[in-house]
C-alpha cells in the first residue's frame, strides 16, 4: 500500500486587469475618431469647389440664422471692422478753391438781398434788423426782433405784411442757388404762459415754418429746404441777457455744399463724394454792387 500523498490546492486570481485602467481606452478612441473626422473634413474642403469654400467661410463669419444673431466682429464679412485687403479711408477735407468760390457766391447773394431790400420802399424799419454773416457753415441770415418792431404778431406765428415782403425778396434770391437751406426759430427765455401746453418750443417751430412757407411760395426750389428747427430759448443770441428781444429771431442758413458733403459723409461713415469742379470766378462786381459788411 502506497503512502498517502498530500493534496496540493492551487488557487488562481482571475480578477483581470480592468481594475487598473478602467475605461481610459474609450477616451483615447474618441480622440482618434475626432481626429479622423477633422482629417476627412480638411481633405473634403481641399477638393471642394470655390463656391463651396466661400459658402463655408461665410457661415463661419456670420453663423446666425436671424438678423439679431449675426456676427458684428472684426472678421471680414461682419458689420464692423476693416474690410479685408482695404486700408482705412481718411475723410477728405473740402477743397480750398471750391470753398473760396462758394464763399464768394454767398457774399454776392447777401449783397443782392441787401440791394433789393434797400430798393423796396416801406421796409426801412425792419431792414436794419436783418443781419448777414458768411461762416464755414454757409450764409446765415437772421431776422432779429425788437421791442417796438417785430416780424410777427406778439406771441403768435402770424407774419406781418412787411415781414412777408422781406421773406419774399430773400426767397427769390436764394431760389437761384442750389445750396440746401435750413430754417431755424428762436425765442427769448420768457415763458410763453403758465399752465399752457403751447410753449416756446411750438412757437419757435411754428414761426420757422411760417417763414419757410413764404419763401417756398415765391421761389425756393422743391426740396431745397432740408430742415425746419425750433430751438425755443436753448440757443440765445445774448446769453447774458436772456430776456432781450434780439434773442427772438428767425435764422435762414444757406448751407455750404462742401461742408454739407463732409457732414453727410461723417454721419453715414462713407467717404465724401467728389465736389464738382469749381467754375471760373465771375468778374468783379461794380463798386456800387459790392457786398457791404455784415450789420
Amino acid at each position: 500500500m502506497k503512502p498517502t500523498q498530500p493534496v496540493i490546492i492551487i488557487k488562481k486570481n482571475r480578477g483581470g486587469h480592468g481594475g487598473h485602467h478602467g475605461g481610459a481606452w474609450k477616451v483615447a478612441y474618441a480622440d482618434f475618431v475626432t481626429a479622423m473626422m477633422a482629417f476627412f473634413l480638411v481633405m473634403w474642403l481641399v477638393g471642394a469647389s470655390p463656391d463651396v469654400k466661400k459658402s463655408v467661410a461665410g457661415y463661419f463669419r456670420d453663423p446666425g440664422v436671424f438678423d439679431y444673431e449675426r456676427s458684428t466682429g472684426m472678421m471680414a464679412g461682419g458689420i464692423t471692422g476693416i474690410d479685408e485687403g482695404r486700408a482705412p479711408e481718411t475723410v477728405q477735407q473740402p477743397d480750398a478753391a471750391a470753398l473760396t468760390v462758394e464763399r464768394q457766391k454767398m457774399e454776392e447773394a447777401a449783397a443782392h438781398i441787401r440791394d433789393s431790400l434797400a430798393d423796396t420802399g416801406g421796409l426801412e424799419q425792419l431792414r436794419d434788423q436783418i443781419e448777414f454773416s458768411v461762416t464755414e457753415e454757409g450764409l446765415r441770415i437772421e431776422l432779429l426782433e425788437k421791442d417796438a418792431s417785430s416780424f410777427f404778431d406778439s406771441g403768435s406765428a402770424v407774419l406781418r405784411g412787411e415781414s412777408v415782403r422781406i421773406l419774399s425778396i430773400i426767397g427769390r434770391e436764394l431760389g437761384q442757388m442750389t445750396n440746401d437751406i435750413v430754417v431755424e426759430g428762436h425765442t427769448d427765455s420768457r415763458p410763453f404762459g403758465a399752465g399752457q401746453t403751447y410753449s416756446n418750443w411750438e412757437l419757435s417751430a411754428d414761426r420757422a415754418n411760417a417763414a419757410r412757407r413764404v419763401m417756398e411760395a415765391v421761389g425756393l426750389n422743391p426740396g431745397q429746404v432740408q430742415g425746419v428747427r425750433g430751438f425755443a430759448a436753448t440757443q440765445l443770441r445774448l446769453p447774458e441777457a436772456p430776456m432781450d428781444p434780439r434773442n427772438r429771431r428767425i435764422s435762414i442758413v444757406v448751407r455750404s455744399q462742401s461742408r454739407a458733403r463732409l457732414e453727410d459723409s461723417l454721419r453715414r461713415g462713407t467717404p465724401p463724394a467728389a465736389p464738382p469742379t469749381p467754375a471760373a470766378a465771375p468778374p468783379a462786381a461794380a463798386p456800387g454792387a459790392a457786398a457791404s459788411p455784415a450789420h
